[in-house]
């Protein structure tokens, strides 16, 4: 009888410890930002991605992103060791006295990382594969995984796309 006691003790107390603590995935990381990053990259800007909104392959040259917003040739290719990326947007206007800032945020781990090799921003170009405006850079993924690279134009969220990057 004792022995029942003290198994329905422990059973009761580790239903308790289990049920009383948060799942790994609920157990949020505080972001933080880079001291380096732009002033007007918000922390909310992060928080609101959609994961489910992955990346397409669209068009003849091989362009992946969001159809008729923004797109990358060289996205496919392996980027864990540098790359060379052309950047292509839609519905920017005066492309040419546009900034363009890349952000990129690494899903499991949680952090924030520039993306270009040269900083946080580049100044677009203009029309190209039907895109309103482009640019080449050379970009470097800092680690395999899911990443959300958001793009904003002129200090302005302009579009947000998901990517799976493993080598």
């Amino acid at each position: 009888m004792n022995r029942i006691k003290i198994i329905l003790i422990f059973f009761s107390m580790l239903l308790c410890i289990t049920g009383c603590t948060p799942a790994q995935e609920e157990i949020e990381k505080e972001l933080i930002l880079p001291a380096t990053i732009p002033s007007f990259v918000q922390k909310s800007d992060i928080e609101t991605i959609d994961w489910d909104r992955k990346a397409v392959k669209f068009g003849d040259s091989g362009m992946i992103g969001n159809e008729k917003k923004s797109g990358v040739i060289g996205a496919d290719m392996p980027s864990l060791n540098g790359q060379k990326w052309m950047w292509h947007l839609w519905g920017t206007e005066n492309a040419t006295n546009t900034d363009l800032t890349v952000v990129g945020f690494h899903r499991e781990s949680g952090t924030v990382h520039p993306i270009l090799i040269d900083g946080w921003s580049l100044k677009l170009g203009g029309e190209n594969n039907g895109a309103d405006a482009h640019i080449p850079s050379s970009v470097k993924i800092p680690k395999s995984g899911e990443w959300a690279i958001l793009l904003y134009t002129n200090g302005e969220l302009f579009d947000t796309v998901v990517y799976n990057i493993h080598k």
